[in-house]
């Protein structure tokens, strides 16, 4: 009789690791995918406006994916990088060949919160645009990370200074 408590205990033990092993991985297969937190706003890129996607940095430069294509942009094609409730003046009065324009109008509700990450870069002597809108939340960690990897800094509209 003393061997059989031990056997019993022995499997039931077996039982509750392999349960242990096994709920994490059917938890992570029924993962959502990762939700889309940039929407392409305005740019010289064959993409349709509101093309919502998600933006990748590499060492090298930032990739936009959306369901549309991608574009890929060099850190050392950059010119000028914003983050700003709208585009700027500065960038308005460019000569860029826009495919899809911005929205120049200052939204009257929520006008003093940044939704709009404008990078502007050149290639082969062209100026060409990227504008993307996405919340203030999702866009402070990529502000960080294009500091540190990037030679140019991204301009903030501050409010309140």
């Amino acid at each position: 009789m003393k061997g059989r408590p031990r056997c019993v205990s022995v499997v039931g033990l077996c039982c509750l690791l392999a349960a242990l092993l096994i709920a994490p991985a059917s938890i992570r297969g029924r993962e959502e995918p990762i939700e889309a937190q940039f929407k392409y706003a305005a740019g010289t890129e064959s993409l349709h406006q509101g093309c919502e996607g998600n933006l990748e940095l590499t060492s090298t430069g930032l990739t936009f994916r959306c369901p549309g294509g991608s574009i890929t942009v060099p850190f050392s094609d950059i010119t000028l990088m914003e983050y700003r409730n709208d585009v700027s003046r500065k960038i308005r009065k460019m000569k860029i060949p826009w495919r899809v324009k911005p929205n120049f109008v200052v939204p009257l509700l929520g006008g003093r919160r940044n939704r709009y990450f404008t990078v502007v870069f050149k290639t082969d002597g062209t100026a060409r645009a990227l504008v993307l809108r996405v919340s203030p939340d999702a866009m402070r960690p990529y502000l960080a990370e294009i500091d540190l990897k990037s030679a140019h800094r991204v301009e903030v509209r501050r409010y309140g200074d």
